[in-house]
């Protein structure tokens, strides 16, 4: 079968050049035809995502016009404005996929504002809002490695797709010939009729201007003279991040010469991705130079952000994800109920496998701590469910231990943009009284306990990594743990029941134990890899690594 449709391909008039050469490059290698042909990409909630080339299980312009018909059927159902938003980033064939994305929906008779530039997730997503779209699309691959790229998709409420409407699409999907399925006309057809749009500058300036009304304390970085390194990784964070903190009152911007433009190879780092040190290796090395108070790197789609933080003795520290939210959710409880704008009944929200340590912090403020299922769409269900009542001003602070930070319901996906202005406006705060991030957290550590937050992945590549995960989950489950390096299980949390958790399905697993420590065990939605969350809680940060990796050590033989 793959190789009539190998063959189909091959014989096809394909456009792309690309993809014709590596056709015929493969065609005496049939573990190559088999792995590109064998399956097709699966779409679910969190879109498409792929190895960029030819054949139905890689990215490429048939299978991102595929996955848009998919899109496309469901849309029309859905009466509305009949408007799809498309923004795209960095990533190699990015325009080229927005392009026929936009040309296929076109074709459809749907309307389309798409980015004149290519812009990052929140900019997707709020475009999708101020336009009242039916939908949105994102072309990225996340902080995936240069030979990938994907297709996200969201709903109306400018959140990612829900499964029930991802289901739909998915169906239609499997209906639609990958090659002469989808309806098409081109990207200057659609413009002459009047059916493919840029997004307008009235459309920008209201996201900036929306990032910019969530400041805690306003015009305070104007006078703080803080000295800043930053890195887009070669992203699409340059141009809004900039314009943001400039506006706010941050001029001393040193930018990462090699990571400031667009570059889809990602050359300067293996993933370009801010939790890895390599990530921010240059950055670092140009934040010693300067000698400036922070570090920070924004990913590709720009909505994930990571800092370094200047020490005492003038080295510089990674923050971890769990830190970061932890910290804003400090900063952002404080400083509103010091200025008088914190909301009656305030609510935060955070992912199950994020810090047990922001539940103290919320505690003391007095906030409501929403905890729920990894992916940013269910914070910003919590967000929608609510602005359904009428009570969206509760909302002050989302986050996830992977570096995303959401600050306001503007946009209902992770902001790298509001996580980079309100990091460094923290951090103006803290160096405007003599103190600074670092001292904040030590303080922080200090009142609540030494908590350590650590994530390890188990990579399964290939055609049987996906049935390898779900071997060892079901092994989990018949055969649950009773102990971890001599601690024994006094819970486990099983999050595919929903009856017991209160939460929709999930496949994830949590071991609590004895001594209060806890393990995560949950596949990733979107790479082949088990992850695996260490949360332990010491005297000090040595302790509390020894447990961590003596718990990582007992896992190591069931996950590998």
């Amino acid at each position: 079968m793959y190789l009539d449709d190998y063959k189909r391909w091959l014989e096809a008039d394909l456009i792309d050049v690309d993809l014709h050469t590596e056709l015929l490059n493969i065609k005496d290698d049939e573990e190559a035809i088999k792995e590109r042909f064998a399956v097709a990409l699966k779409f679910g909630t969190a879109g498409l995502r792929g190895t960029l080339g030819a054949g139905t299980n890689r990215m490429n312009i048939w299978v991102v016009r595929q996955a848009t018909q998919g899109v496309a059927d469901w849309v029309k159902t859905q009466g509305g404005t009949q408007t799809v938003a498309i923004s795209y980033d960095s990533r190699l064939k990015g325009w080229n996929f927005a392009r026929d994305a936009a040309g296929v929906l076109a074709a459809n008779g749907i309307h389309v504002r798409i980015y004149d530039e290519l812009m990052p997730v929140p900019a997707l997503s709020f475009a999708t809002r101020y336009y009242n779209c039916n939908a949105g699309i994102m072309l990225t691959a996340s902080h995936n490695p240069a030979v990938y790229n994907g297709f996200k998709a969201y709903g109306p409420d400018g959140c990612q797709m829900t499964d029930d409407a991802a289901a739909v699409v998915y169906d239609s999907i499997q209906k639609t010939d990958v090659l002469t399925g989808a309806k098409y006309m081109s990207f200057a057809e659609g413009v002459e009729k009047g059916l493919i749009r840029f997004v307008g500058e009235d459309c920008k300036n209201a996201l900036y201007k929306a990032i910019e009304s969530y400041q805690v304390r306003p015009g305070l970085c104007r006078t703080a003279g803080l000295k800043l390194v930053y890195s887009p990784l070669n992203g699409t964070g340059l141009v809004p991040v900039t314009r943001v903190l400039k506006d706010i009152g941050i001029e001393d911007i040193t930018i990462v010469p090699e990571q400031e433009y667009p570059n889809g190879y990602f050359t300067t780092c293996p993933y370009p991705n801010p939790e890895i040190f390599e990530a921010l290796e240059k950055g670092l090395n140009l934040a010693k130079e300067v000698g400036s108070d922070l570090m920070l790197a924004t990913d590709p789609d720009a909505d994930r952000v990571g800092i370094a933080m200047k020490c005492p003795d003038g080295s510089y520290e990674l923050v971890s994800g769990n830190e970061m939210g932890v910290l804003l959710l400090d900063y952002i409880c404080a400083g509103r109920i010091e200025k008088g704008t914190m909301p009656k009944n305030p609510v935060a929200v955070m992912s199950i496998v994020s810090t047990p340590l922001a539940d103290k912090v919320a505690e003391h403020y007095g906030v409501e701590l929403r905890h729920v299922l990894t992916g940013f769409k269910w914070i910003g269900d919590q967000i929608a469910q609510l602005e359904a009542a009428g009570e969206v001003d509760r909302f002050i602070f989302g986050f996830e231990e992977s570096y995303g930070y959401l600050a306001g319901p503007y946009v209902r996906d992770k902001d790298a943009i509001i996580g980079s202005m309100l990091i460094c406006e923290m951090a103006a705060y803290y160096r405007s009284i003599g103190s600074s991030i670092k001292q904040r957290l030590e303080e922080i550590y200090q009142e609540y306990g030494r908590y350590l937050n650590k994530v390890d992945s188990f990579e399964f590549p290939g055609l049987s990594g996906m049935d390898k995960m779900a071997g060892i989950m079901n092994g989990l489950r018949e055969n649950a743990p009773t102990e971890f390096a001599g601690r024994r299980v006094v819970k486990v949390t099983d999050y595919t029941k929903p009856e017991e958790t209160g939460l929709p399905k999930a496949n994830v697993l949590i071991y609590t134990l004895e001594d209060g420590a806890s393990v995560v065990v949950r596949p990733s939605g979107t790479e082949p890899k088990i992850k695996t969350y260490f949360t332990t809680l010491g005297k000090d940060l040595a302790e509390a690594q020894k447990e961590k990796d003596e718990l990582a050590a007992a896992c190591k033989p069931i996950l590998s």
